[in-house]
This record gives structure tokens, C-alpha cells and sequence, in this order.
């Protein structure tokens, strides 16, 4: 078997890389195979590598189990982990480094001297420095990292305050799709022109106001049907937005060139660089007004992973983690004092004004009995989490966890009844007033379960509950391909059989939006409007025929189960169900 799998080129350059870059997918079958051998490469690469794992608490509260079982392995193989994020949270923490210990404790009986136990080394570091300890149990770890983090919170307490919020207020006058995308895009520029008028640069070469700004929201569908209300707004005198639609569903090509413009741009690390620049050069150049923003409009993707310096933020609420996250986005590189606040959070969100009894979700910690009593900003964040945002709220927890009444205390419990033995069984009585008194406590499935003994010890039960990433969603693949003539592109369904494609037409399935629907004399895509004039640019730079380039580069997964209803398209909107 190892063997036939060494001839493999991807498996080898898996597993002989010196330093391999990848996301967590080729990983997770080390943890995650029943049968056929899939866990052999990623186990040969766990049992020679060290384990970084950036963002751990970027994933879905879900994703969590499959996670502490891929550390809980790494212990077991031996290799060494580093957790890296600025807002890891104790129980998340704790919960896997004792998943790390017990499979370390396992390495150690099988490989090391008899009777020697576990009792690894833990550092912490941070801009301050570093500190370490060598835990010999769970107690003595978490007693170790509260220390550091009460060490760092009261740093942080003593800084300068960079990112400084207010509430803005956003209601809708019913239910109704349209009224509240309506509402958002007047709430969206009315937010972006006060924010703007405190927070921008001087041109140089113009002297006319640019800012850089970052509206979050949560989900793909509300946030492209407000960017078409917003090409249909009117702008005061004197004022251009360049706005930039940024989310997931693009097509390889069209997401990584926003990508790519983006890095670019908003390197402020020299604060005048970005004027030089010949796209900025030339976009402000083209307009005559004196005041002009540049705005991302973007769903949870521009939260992580990207290292971008904006000058002001309006957010969609999810999470108290999601506010932290976007707020590290503004003023990252150039580190101003906020005098004045250069964050916008929304008063609620989205599903809340549709009436949605649970708000906070998808993305979000609100679920199932975990029901906050209210959805309104003012009701959720203690004033000073709002008048200096940044990551004391989830590195500490409250003492009295106000779990129904607090978005960042809500957190702390979920992920402490989900990762710690002690927290692993909550009474509904205490989540959900409407539950009757005297019925059964609800047992959550806790992460350890995978490697606690007496429990489901490394059997596959647990890979069967708590798969990674499991979704109910199936992808389809869609091809943008050029016509014969090569003037107009056309839209193919990718059928695969094995590692046969077979491409059908699909102009039924993806409709595509008209031009007119990106047109505003105020308001202009900061993205690429013309697919093809994008794909002929990379195509020329990769040295490639357009067809070539297409096939690599033209292809969108789209979520299958929406096929029947189908999808519009545009190149600066990208896809968004109908």
C-alpha cells in the first residue's frame, strides 16, 4: 500500500515538503478515515511534522470535535502544536490541549521511559514576550494560561485605544426582502459619508479626500441584493463611491484578481504608497468629485487571512469573535488613535429584522437552546466593548456568565460545554425558560469524547456525529468558457464521471445580470465588470491559450441543491441565488 501511494506526485510532495502550507482538508483524514487508507498520508505527515494551526477558532463551533481529534493525533504521533490567533478563547484553549495531552500521554507510555509521564512544556507568546510552564495536568495548564491572559488583558487595557465603535441604528418597516436590503443600502452610505468625513487621507497629487472602508455582512444573498440597491443610489454633490463586491462565490479567476488588487492596496504600511498605485491612480484621476470611497463590500472572507489595513468599518453583527476579527482590519499597519469611532456596528442584523427567532446563526453562536433574550446590539455588548474593541472580551470570561443576556458570554459557555468534561451537561431549564421544570438535562456530545476513556475511545462513532465540515450541501461546478467567437462567454455545467468531465450547457441554470445593474454616475465597480477582458489579462501573463486559462481558471462550486431555482451572475456581483 505504501508503495502504490509513494508514486502518487501530490502524496509525495505532501509528505517530503520540508515545510508544508495547506489548509486543514488534507489533513483531517488522518482522523476522519473508516476505511481505504486515507489516513495513511496525513498520519506519515503528522508523525514527522510540527502542527500549526492559525485561526483554530475561525471554525464553525461544529467543526470543533473533528479539530481536537487532529490535535489529540498529533500528540499521539508526537509532533509538537502552535495555536495562533489573537482571540482564542480559555475553554477552546484548554479543551485542546487536553486532547493534546492525552495522545501525548499515549506517545510517551509507548515510546518513552517506563513510568515517565506526560507533562509537556507550554509557551505563550505575544508582542510582550514570552513565558512557558510545563503542565502536568489539565489544572496546572489552565491555571498557566489564565495567568497569561490576565497578563495580557491588562495590557491591552493600557494601550491606546485604535478601534473605537458606535451603534448605528437600522430598522425596516416590514419583513419583506426589498425593504430591508432598501434600508441597509441608505444605512450603508449614510454610516460610510460620516465616516469618511472623520476618517480619510489627503491625495497628494489632488488633495481630494480618499478613505478605504469595509462594510461586513454575513451572508452572500442579502449582501449582493443590497450592492444592487446601492448602484441605485444617489450620492451627495461632490462625493464617488469605487465599490468592490467581495465574497466566496466568484469564480477562481474573478475572486483571486480582488484578491490580489486588494493586497496591494490596502499595504498602508506607507500611508501615501496607495496613491501611487496606477489602479487608485487612475480611478481618482477619472472622477472630478473632491470626496471619494473606496469601499469593500464584503461577506465573513474579509474577516482572516488578510492582511489589510482599512480606515473605518461598517459590521454586520454575528459574533462578539467576527467584531474582533473585522475591527483588526482598521488601522492594522498605521495604528492612529481613534478620537473619534471608526467602527459601525449595525444595531442588529439581518435576520433579525426577518423575524428570525434565532438571529445570531449561520455564522453565529445562537442555536437550539442557546437563545439570547434579545437581538439588539445595545442589549448584547457592555459599553466597553463597544468604546474600545479588541480581543479582552474573549480572552477572558466573565465570572457569572450572562449567557442569554451577552453575545461574548454566550460564546464562552458554548465553547466551554463543548470542550471541557466539567461543562458537558447543561440544564435546558437554565437555557430555555420555555422548557417545563423537572425535565431531563440535555447531554452535549463534548469534542473529548473521542479520546476520554470509557466513552467512545478512537472508535468511529464520533467521526460518524461530529464529521468535519459536514454539510447537507452538495457542490456543483460551473465552467466559464469562450465562445467560438471569442467575444461572448458561455456558462457549462461540470459533470464528473471518475475523472471524466463532461460539460453540458447551463444558461437555464445561471442567468446572466445586465450591465445596467452596475451603472451609477456616483458609483462605480472597483472589481472587473468584463469577464472576458479578465481572463484575456491572465491568460497573456500565465502565457496560456484563453481556453486553457478558462478551464483552470473559470470555475465556480455553487451549492447544488439550488440548481432547480438557479443562479444570476455578474462579474463584479458574482453569484448569487435567484
Amino acid at each position: 500500500m505504501l508503495s502504490r501511494v509513494a508514486k502518487d506526485p501530490n502524496t509525495r510532495s505532501l509528505i517530503a515538503a520540508p515545510v508544508l502550507v495547506c489548509t486543514i482538508d488534507h489533513l483531517m483524514p488522518a482522523t476522519e478515515s473508516m476505511r481505504g487508507g486515507h489516513q495513511i498520508v496525513p498520519m506519515l505527515r503528522l508523525m514527522s511534522s510540527d502542527l500549526v494551526l492559525d485561526e483554530p477558532d475561525d471554525f464553525d463551533i461544529k467543526d470543533l470535535p473533528a479539530v481536537t481529534r487532529l490535535v489529540y493525533w498529533a500528540g499521539l504521533l508526537g509532533s509538537r502544536v502552535l495555536l495562533s490567533s489573537a482571540t482564542l478563547p480559555p475553554a477552546l484553549v484548554s479543551g485542546l490541549f487536553d486532547a493534546y495531552y492525552e495522545g501525548r500521554a499515549e506517545y510517551q507510555r509507548h515510546r518513552g521511559t517506563v513510568g515517565l509521564t506526560a507533562a509537556p512544556y507550554c509557551a505563550w507568546f505575544d508582542e510582550y514576550g514570552c513565558t512557558q510552564h510545563q503542565c502536568s495536568d489539565i489544572a496546572s495548564f489552565d491555571t498557566a494560561h489564565q495567568a497569561f491572559a490576565q497578563r495580557r488583558s491588562a495590557r491591552l487595557a493600557n494601550k491606546d485605544v485604535l478601534r473605537k465603535a458606535y451603534l448605528a441604528q437600522l430598522s425596516s418597516p416590514s419583513a419583506r426582502s426589498e425593504d430591508i436590503h432598501q434600508a441597509l443600502a441608505e444605512c450603508f452610505v449614510d454610516n460610510a459619508l460620516l465616516l469618511h468625513g472623520h476618517h480619510h487621507s489627503i491625495d497628494p497629487a489632488s488633495g481630494k479626500r480618499i478613505s478605504f472602508g469595509l462594510i461586513r455582512m454575513a451572508n452572500i444573498e442579502p449582501l449582493v441584493a443590497t450592492a444592487k440597491v446601492l448602484y441605485q443610489a444617489s450620492l451627495p454633490e461632490n462625493h464617488h463611491i469605487h465599490l468592490c463586491v467581495y465574497h466566496s462565490q466568484f469564480p477562481l479567476l474573478l475572486r483571486s484578481r480582488i484578491e490580489e488588487r486588494l493586497d496591494v492596496c490596502l499595504d498602508r504600511h506607507s500611508p501615501n504608497a496607495v496613491f501611487e498605485l496606477t489602479d487608485i491612480r487612475q480611478r481618482i484621476d477619472a472622477q472630478g468629485a473632491s470626496d471619494q470611497l473606496f469601499i469593500v463590500l464584503g461577506s465573513p472572507v474579509t474577516e482572516v487571512g488578510r492582511d489589510h489595513d482599512y480606515d473605518w468599518t461598517i459590521v454586520e453583527p454575528s459574533s462578539m469573535r467576527s467584531i474582533i476579527q473585522l475591527a483588526g482590519r482598521i488601522q492594522r499597519h498605521r495604528e492612529r488613535i481613534a478620537n473619534t469611532p471608526n467602527v459601525a456596528l449595525l444595531s442588529t442584523n439581518v435576520r433579525h429584522l426577518k423575524k428570525k427567532e434565532v438571529a445570531y446563526s449561520k455564522p453565529g453562536f445562537e442555536e437550539g437552546a442557546w437563545l439570547l433574550n434579545s437581538h439588539q446590539m445595545s442589549d448584547l455588548l457592555r459599553e466597553s466593548e463597544i468604546s474600545c474593541i479588541d480581543s479582552r472580551p474573549r480572552l477572558l470570561s466573565a465570572e457569572n456568565l450572562d449567557i442569554k443576556g451577552k453575545l461574548s458570554d454566550l460564546e464562552h459557555a458554548r465553547l466551554s460545554a463543548l470542550m471541557k468534561v466539567e461543562n458537558s451537561t447543561l440544564s435546558t431549564n437554565r437555557l430555555n425558560p420555555r422548557k417545563r421544570r423537572g425535565e431531563a438535562t440535555r447531554t452535549t456530545l463534548g469534542a473529548y469524547l473521542f479520546f476520554r476513556p470509557c466513552s467512545m475511545s478512537l472508535s468511529a462513532l464520533p467521526m460518524q456525529q461530529q464529521r468535519f465540515r459536514d454539510s447537507s450541501e452538495s457542490k456543483q461546478e460551473y465552467l466559464l468558457l469562450p465562445d467560438e467567437t471569442g467575444e461572448e462567454y458561455e456558462v457549462k455545467r461540470v459533470d464528473r464521471e471518475g475523472r471524466h468531465e463532461d460539460w453540458r450547457p447551463a444558461e437555464t441554470e445561471i442567468g446572466r445580470l445586465p450591465d445596467s445593474v452596475v451603472q451609477n454616475q456616483h458609483i462605480s465597480p472597483w472589481n472587473d465588470v468584463d469577464y472576458l477582458d479578465a481572463l484575456t489579462h491572465q491568460a497573456e501573463a500565465m502565457e496560456l491559450s484563453i481556453e486553457v486559462c478558462a478551464c483552470k481558471f473559470g470555475r465556480a462550486q455553487l451549492n447544488a441543491n439550488y440548481a432547480p431555482y438557479g443562479w444570476s451572475f455578474h462579474p463584479a456581483l458574482g453569484f448569487v441565488r435567484r
